[in-house]
């Protein structure tokens, strides 16, 4: 010390901490009130600036009072030097944390609502996280007076060593980036792979891609391999899409009247099904003389994938329903079947897909 501790030094340093402690408590409430009117925003990101300025700026506060208190303090200049250091790198240390979550936060915001979807892409918000710690770190580092030029040229020479290590990590983390930067793949879409797995694009991370089942099972791939499979986005470029279904009616039908009922029941599915296209406009394509009916394709449009399978119960259930009361036949699968008794063949019609052949000898 250069001097005697005295009672109006301590004074001071009380005053010092205490005000730093009241500017902290008063900028939390300010901050507070702030957050609840950002929330009313149509942007996220405000959200995301005012939560980290929430732990900012109180302790940046409470740092400020603590040096003012060491400032009026009679100490050593090694004791003020080491009291400073700490201070700094506190700060730094808060400064750093407060904007990996911002940038975090910030990517996060930018990723949900270029894919539209409420999943997220983990990939970019952890390696902006990652970079800016790293960043900090390495201020923080300078701050301490350790030269970081050595420890860079060790992180490169170790990094090729770790790159060599870690050659399907690192494929799966690039092949990551490059699906998210050519937006083959996001967050929300509903894919089917060549090797049979299907379902909702949960998240890509650094390594793996999750998939959900409509069974809510997931699935994980390795992000290598999605970006060389042959893959089927049923949801870009467009979510909606039209479903194909495969009806057939007897040869004695009306076809101008089968088309127009079928095409009244395809309208009333389309405006009262969840999930269906209300615009769609009904499209009936005749294209087979069948052995025993005239097969047609009924065009449904479909809100998105998983919602065919609900509007495909509905319109069987309603165009059988209106077949059976305006008389449309849909007749069942017939085959000759030839009976051998002794030496005459007695042609027999049976009905069904089942139906067996002729057996030697029967009765």
């Amino acid at each position: 010390m250069n001097r005697a501790l005295t009672l109006d030094d301590l004074v001071l340093a009380g005053i010092a901490l205490a005000a730093g402690l009241t500017l902290a408590f008063m900028s939390r409430t300010l901050l507070r009130w702030l957050a609840k009117h950002a929330k009313r925003t149509r942007w996220s990101g405000d959200d995301v600036i005012v939560d980290a300025l929430r732990s900012v700026v109180p302790w940046a506060a409470i740092a400020g009072g603590a040096a003012a208190a060491t400032a009026v303090l009679p100490l050593t200049g090694t004791v003020q030097h080491h009291i400073d250091e700490v201070l700094q790198v506190w700060v730094i240390a808060v400064v750093t944390f407060s904007a990996a979550r911002v940038v975090a936060g910030l990517v996060r915001s930018v990723t949900q609502s270029r894919s539209g979807v409420a999943g997220s892409a983990t990939i970019f918000v952890n390696i902006t996280r990652v970079l800016v710690l790293a960043i900090g770190f390495l201020i923080v580092l300078q701050t301490l007076g350790i030269s970081i030029a050595p420890l860079l040229t060790a992180l490169g020479v170790g990094g090729l060593a770790v790159a060599l290590a870690l050659q399907d990590t690192l494929a799966n983390l690039f092949a990551g980036i490059h699906i998210l930067a050519s937006k083959t793949v996001q967050p929300g879409d509903y894919i089917r792979l060549s090797s049979g797995e299907e379902g909702y694009v949960v998240d890509i991370n650094w390594r793996q891609t999750t998939v959900r089942e409509l069974s809510n099972n997931l699935v994980v791939i390795p992000n290598g391999q999605l970006a060389k499979a042959n893959m089927t986005n049923y949801t870009r470029p467009e979510q909606e899409l039209t479903v194909l279904v495969q009806v057939g009616v007897s040869y004695d039908s009306d076809l101008e009247h089968v088309e127009r009922v079928t095409a009244e029941v395809v309208t009333e599915v389309m405006r009262d099904v969840t999930g269906a296209v209300p615009d769609h406009e009904p499209a009936i394509r005749f294209h087979t003389f069948g052995d025993s009916r005239i097969g047609f394709t009924v065009i449904l449009g479909v809100g998105e994938f998983s919602d065919q399978y609900r509007i495909k119960h509905e319109f069987i259930k309603r165009l059988h329903r209106r077949y059976r009361a305006e008389g449309i036949r849909i007749p069942a699968p017939t085959r000759t079947v030839a009976l051998q008794q002794g030496s005459v063949t007695i042609p027999q019609q049976r009905s069904g897909e089942d139906a067996v052949s002729g057996v030697p000898g029967a009765e």
